[in-house]
């Protein structure tokens, strides 16, 4: 018999808010943060999005993490943690500092072999491994050009080659963590290491769609009884000091172009839309446990999650399945693994990235599955695009609206492409099943479904 799961706890990070209190007031007032790129990444590229979303300046310290431990993690790591850290907190577990070190604690009153660390990740440590390779380069570059200005070089060209070695700004060393801080699996790791967690760990990198597996993956252990506690979501960090990272994207052509009004750039699901808003990045933390191991703590209940499916397109690396089958397959299989059928959701959180094709191809799959009277909108449409964390952040969103029974609007949907009921004012709704469903680069396609819970 499956056990029931539920979620007790929750953190987040975002260019919007950090915690989530302040992410979800945000979310409500249709709050986002749109900004120029670094003015240093068009030194180096003719971009032609020139947009992002960046995070605030955040102190590690407030998430947690020690100036000595923030030097070995990737930022993606140090988000990871400080969402981590606030779930925690909010599913009532006592942090308890462990005797021995101040930087390691354990979860009082759980068994650490009964918990979970089930994370996503698009990209991994791309940053740090950015970071380094600069520096790798620079070291060679400097030698070399050292020798070429002193034996062979004008003043001017020496001032010419000084010019060059400026443009790569690099870290002041090559760092001897380097290896444990780009590895993909390091932030599950780390969060697991910093809470003395030892039951399974592992790390999904399915690009746009890794938090959303994570999170229905850690669903399946604690439902089937692998674990009782499940930390899930997903983190990313797409900063880095060259615009490699959104460089990329650009030159995918997956970036919004119409940059001549930021506030208004943003926009899925609308036939002006352009492509996605990069995100800085992002994380997003779920605590998920099983009822009656819930119930016996006196734990808060935000939802209750009831179905996971996931498909593969087998088509294109880059863009979604015509007709969009392996979507509408794993939709189908989503609501009967949850028991539910299409017209009984009341609300989806969409991918809705505001690129071209994709936002099409969703909203006929979304008309075609559930019709034209369940309220959809896109968190994209916020934050931007956050990779690796967007669909655990977007789950997050999902269950709040549930356990609020409202829901943020899809902002700037000025012309919708299609005839379907997307929120475009936060009111007070009967909302009773919630879906939030991901489709990534390669042809991953997944979704949750969540119920309200009473």
């Amino acid at each position: 018999m499956n056990r029931r799961v539920v979620i007790t706890g929750a953190g987040v990070v975002s260019s919007i808010g950090i915690g989530v209190d302040e992410f979800w007031r945000h979310c409500l007032q249709a709050k986002s943060t749109v900004a120029p790129i670094p003015a240093n990444w068009e030194r180096y590229a003719a971009l032609h999005s020139r947009l992002w979303s960046p995070l605030p300046d955040i102190d590690p310290e407030y998430l947690g993490v020690a100036r000595t431990e923030r030097l070995q993690l990737d930022p993606g790591s140090v988000l990871a943690h400080g969402a981590a850290r606030e779930a925690f907190e909010r599913a009532g577990l006592n942090i308890v500092p462990d005797a021995a070190s101040s930087r390691v604690f354990s979860l009082a009153g759980v068994d650490a072999a009964r918990i979970g660390v089930y994370l996503g990740t698009g990209i991994g440590g791309a940053y740090s491994f950015l970071h380094n390779h600069t520096h790798h380069l620079y070291q060679r570059a400097r030698a070399t050009l050292k020798d070429y200005a002193e034996t062979r070089a004008s003043a001017q060209d020496r001032e010419t080659l000084d010019g060059v070695l400026a443009l790569m700004a690099h870290g002041p060393r090559y760092h001897p963590f380097v290896v444990s801080m780009l590895m993909p699996n390091a932030s599950s790791a780390a969060v697991a290491i910093k809470f003395s967690i030892t039951g399974p760990n592992v790390t999904y990198c399915v690009a746009c769609a890794s938090g959303t597996v994570a999170v229905g993956n850690a669903y399946r252990a604690v439902r089937d009884g692998s674990v009782d506690v499940a930390v899930s979501g997903g983190c990313e960090y797409l900063n880095d000091e060259h615009g490699h990272i959104f460089r990329g994207f650009d030159v995918a052509g997956t970036l919004l172009r119409d940059c001549a009004d930021p506030d208004a750039a943003n926009r899925p699901f609308d036939e002006k839309r352009s492509g996605f808003l990069f995100s800085q990045g992002g994380a997003a933390v779920l605590v998920l446990e099983e009822l009656e191991h819930a119930q016996r703590r006196g734990a808060t209940i935000m939802a209750e999650l009831t179905g996971f499916a996931e498909t593969f397109d087998a088509h294109s690396m880059m863009s979604l399945a015509p007709g969009g089958g392996q979507i509408e397959r794993m939709l189908r299989a989503a609501l009967a693994d949850a028991g539910v059928g299409a017209h009984e959701v009341d609300y989806i959180n969409a991918h809705g990235t505001g690129t071209k094709n994709n936002d099409e191809t969703e909203a006929e799959i979304i008309d075609r599955v559930f019709g034209k009277s369940v309220r959809v909108n896109s968190t994209k449409s916020l934050l931007g695009h956050t990779i690796g964390a967007s669909g655990a952040i977007e789950i997050l969103v999902t269950a709040l609206s549930l356990r609020d029974q409202t829901t943020h609007i899809c902002r700037n949907l000025d012309a919708p492409l299609r005839d379907l009921n997307f929120v475009r004012a936060v009111e007070q709704s009967d909302l009773r099943v919630g879906l939030s469903q991901s489709f990534a680069f390669g042809g991953h396609n997944a979704a949750v479904v969540l119920r309200r819970f009473s």
